[in-house]
């Protein structure tokens, strides 16, 4: 069955998305967007059949079936639960909201209004990590005990940028720590009991780098480091440590291949998917859990996610105003 997409938002991750959804033999329907030009642009790029310049009107068309939602994430709260009233599926982009009680709420609405609602975050979405999750289950590197997870990017000071505003829910964490926060729980058997951090911030009041130690019931722990102000090369690496041996993971949020250490030393390369190809991973697991192909797994692990942000949050004491 071919879905009619609309997008709310048409920036640099919604070009992606359409250029995903074309490579699939897919189209976009309808795009709304606050900038009339750039999105009259975004729709004669990618042959768009319908633009809106009132959002809420495109969320009460009758012939949208998927919503994927690609603004920045201080609104994703209010047009998730405006596509939902609306009887639509719904793809939003990372972190799903800025808090649990606001994911709680529509995770709810989805239910009861009978529609799929997925987090676009690729590390659930990419092959390698499904791959990677078998190899484990199947006792590869014996019971997972321990996660050392860094991922950081240099950002220059800019006050108009959205990372850098209170107001917009800006921070480190929020921004891109949600990679690696979502790379644990993939990985855990369980989501944590036991969470320590301590956070570091800009002169503006948002997290600029942060150091978290966790632990489960079962006796998994993990370490993350996420830094937005520290020169390093851009890039993510994960460390997955069991009994018999280890996982290592570079550049995770997209990846698509892993390093296997064994306990007698030897080492085996896996590789699964293409990077290149995130965005139709997402795309397909939409609809396939849409047409009843596959269960929607991948939402009580956005849910565990947006626990732990919020959790962590609320040690450092860190409020958004518009929360």
């Amino acid at each position: 069955m071919k879905y009619n997409w609309a997008f709310v938002g048409c920036g640099g991750i919604a070009h992606g998305m359409a250029e995903a959804i074309q490579a699939l033999g897919g189209s976009i329907y309808a795009v709304a967007g606050r900038t009339p030009a750039k999105t009259e642009k975004f729709a004669e790029q990618y042959g768009v059949q319908q633009v809106y310049h009132d959002c809420g009107e495109m969320l009460r068309d009758p012939k949208v079936n998927i919503v994927y939602i690609a603004t920045p994430h201080d609104v994703h709260f209010e047009y998730v639960k405006e596509a939902l009233q609306n009887g639509k599926h719904v793809l939003c982009e990372k972190p799903f909201t800025v808090n649990a009680r606001q994911l709680e709420e529509v995770r709810a609405l989805a239910a009861e209004k009978g529609v799929v609602l997925m987090e676009a975050m690729t590390i659930f979405h990419m092959p390698l990590f499904w791959k990677l999750r078998e190899l484990i289950n199947a006792g590869a590197i014996g019971k997972v005990k321990m996660l050392q997870i860094h991922f950081g990017i240099r950002r220059e000071f800019d006050p108009n940028s959205t990372c850098f505003q209170k107001e917009r829910g800006g921070g480190a964490l929020l921004d891109f720590g949600v990679y690696a926060v979502a790379f644990a729980r993939w990985f855990l058997e369980e989501s944590p009991d036991v969470i320590l951090t301590l956070p570091e911030y800009t002169e503006g009041g948002v997290d600029e780098q942060s150091g978290i130690l966790f632990k489960n019931r079962l006796g998994q722990m993990g370490v993350l480091s996420i830094t937005m102000c520290a020169a390093h090369p851009q890039r993510a690496v994960g460390m997955v440590s069991g009994e018999k041996g280890c996982i290592e993971v570079s550049d995770y949020p997209r990846a698509e291949k892993a390093l296997l250490y064994r306990a007698d030393g030897t080492k085996e390369e896996i590789c699964v998917g293409e990077g290149a190809k995130a965005l139709q991973y997402e795309a397909l697991n939409m609809e396939a859990c849409i047409s009843g192909e596959q269960e929607n797994f991948t939402l009580p692990l956005s849910c565990d996610v947006m626990n732990m942000l919020t959790a962590i949050r609320n040690q450092w004491g860190l409020q958004y105003p518009f929360e």
